[in-house]
């Protein structure tokens, strides 16, 4: 694994400017927006232990669970802020202007959340399932120690809390972050749970400046992805064209494992192949069986339970009951990749996936990757 990769995904952050909803104003004149440098790997609903200290001259008497909206748009908390702000930013907005609410729960489009608990087991529960896909059971993250149980849960709350202390003298045009100390434990703490997903031969011939040698071999892996797809009618060029997402409607949210394979030839397996396998309603040289590939992840999955798993079999029938088959797919000849993001980056599609896979995985071992998808008419598959 790419140590350097991994540190810049670790320190990965994004400038906030966080303004109070004026329904939640309760005194005048409403308070300066907060700025906040968030963690690309953390999630909005930790950023509460700063946001209520610095709305609470101008919040009402009676509060609810914490929430955000962007452009109207109430977001998903469970979604890493990363993630959310590469898919709903096709041009990168900086700094990313949030409204936060205090009351007024929209129940009818996010599920519940309880705040850092409710962040703690989603985070648990998607480690737990990306154990079940990688190794076909979950024994490891079963069977961790309570210490190591502890510094799971609380590393990325420990993460936010010291990029909040960053963020006081940290310029949103390019400071540098203090967070690396929480990368080594981690690192520990992972290594234990035995989920390395796939070999890196080819990672060790890749040149990111220069030329890629596609000669090695690559050992096969089940590699756990969160694909979100937003499907358009409307080209465009330039990404300050792209249309605004302004309902989760929009955006096909699909939780498939990649299989990874040698290329035919010795040709390696790319980004380009593994989005394609994962998109076989749209792309027809698919290479994976609907067995393998034709599973698109529910809502509820993103559940969380206040009581850890008590057996390998509840993951798998976790990760089974989550999913539903797709009886109908619409296979589109011209449908065309707009746009991958993986970490706020735009990876080349020939890039090894391998490499992909081993370096730009989230703390819970979940691959995210967000594409913008050109179809002739706008379509999709929830």
């Amino acid at each position: 694994m790419d140590m350097e990769a991994q540190r810049y995904v670790w320190d990965g952050a994004i400038p906030l400017q966080i303004h109070l909803h004026e329904s939640d104003v309760a005194t005048l004149p409403a308070p300066p927006p907060a700025l906040i440098l968030a963690p690309r790997i953390g999630y909005l609903p930790l950023l509460a232990s700063h946001l209520k200290p610095h709305f609470s001259s101008a919040l009402p008497p009676r509060l609810d669970t914490i929430w955000f909206e962007y452009k109207g748009l109430p977001l998903k908390w469970y979604i890493p802020t990363g993630v959310l702000f590469d898919l709903l930013c096709a041009e990168p907005e900086r700094p990313w202007n949030l409204t936060v609410h205090f009351t007024g729960y929209p129940g009818n489009i996010l599920i519940p959340c309880e705040g850092e608990d409710s962040v703690k087991w989603s985070f648990i529960n998607s480690l737990k399932e990306a154990a079940y896909i990688i190794n076909g059971n979950c024994k490891n993250v079963m069977n961790m120690s309570q210490p190591d149980q502890k510094k799971n849960k609380y590393l990325l709350m420990e993460l936010q809390l010291q990029s909040q202390e960053a963020s006081k003298s940290c310029k949103y045009d390019g400071g540098s972050q203090s967070s690396l100390g929480n990368l080594e434990p981690y690192r520990r703490v992972s290594t234990k749970l035995k989920l390395g997903t796939v070999g890196d031969e080819y990672a060790a011939k890749l040149n990111l400046s220069g030329e890629t040698d596609f000669s090695g071999q690559v050992k096969a892996g089940r590699v756990p992805v969160r694909l979100y797809v937003w499907s358009v009618s409307e080209d465009f060029e330039d990404l300050e064209d792209a249309p605004q997402i302004d309902s989760w409607d929009k955006v096909s949210y699909i939780n498939r494992p990649v299989e990874i394979q040698g290329g035919e030839g010795g040709r390696c397996f790319t980004l380009h192949d593994a989005v394609k396998s994962l998109l076989p309603e749209y792309f027809l040289d698919k290479s994976l069986t609907n067995e393998e590939s034709l599973t698109v992840g529910d809502e509820h999955e993103q559940r969380v339970s206040s009581e850890d798993a008590s057996s390998d079999r509840k993951a798998e029938e976790e990760v089974e009951n989550s999913s539903e088959h797709i009886t109908s797919c619409y296979q589109h000849d011209d449908a065309a990749i707009k746009l991958v993001r993986i970490q706020g980056i735009h990876p080349k599609l020939e890039i090894p996936f391998s490499w992909v896979a081993n370096n730009l995985m989230n703390p819970e071992h979940f691959l995210h990757i967000c594409v913008y998808l050109k179809v002739p008419q706008a379509n999709t598959m929830s």
